[in-house]
């Protein structure tokens, strides 16, 4: 039961600290706060920016087992959350990197997420869009 309270803890306090990232105005404070988060949450922004898709995936294996799927979540949510910082491409690489991640938590998760559904619907309606102008 200790295990699941940290990971409840752990959840509430990644999404409070990105509703306090999202209502920053200075674009310079949104960024800092988001490579803090990848740093607290996850590991080094710059691996999770660079790395294949296959490496990211290997890299939840640093993690406890019962908080894989919500690590993943939180980078689903912070690429997602970036990608409206960004301008095209790199936008469109964030949403391509982001979608994956939200179908596999979607199929595994066994949690009906109206939100996750959401934020899919909206990836695929972007990357869409920047393929017919």
């Amino acid at each position: 039961m200790l295990q699941q309270d940290y990971i409840m803890r752990l959840i509430r306090e990644f999404f409070a600290a990105l509703q306090r990232l999202l209502e920053k105005n200075e674009i310079e404070d949104k960024t800092k706060a988001l490579h803090e988060m990848y740093e607290q949450y996850l590991g080094p922004y710059e691996f999770y920016q660079g790395a294949s898709m296959d490496e990211v995936m290997q890299s939840f294996e640093k993690f406890p087992e019962e908080q894989r799927i919500h690590r993943m979540e939180m980078l689903a949510e912070l690429y997602y959350v970036e990608s409206d910082m960004r301008a095209r491409p790199f936008n469109d690489i964030l949403l391509r990197r982001a979608l994956p991640l939200f179908e596999w938590i979607d199929r595994h998760s066994g949690v009906y997420s109206f939100d996750r559904l959401r934020k899919m619907d909206d990836i695929k309606k972007r990357l869409n869009e920047c393929q017919h102008p």
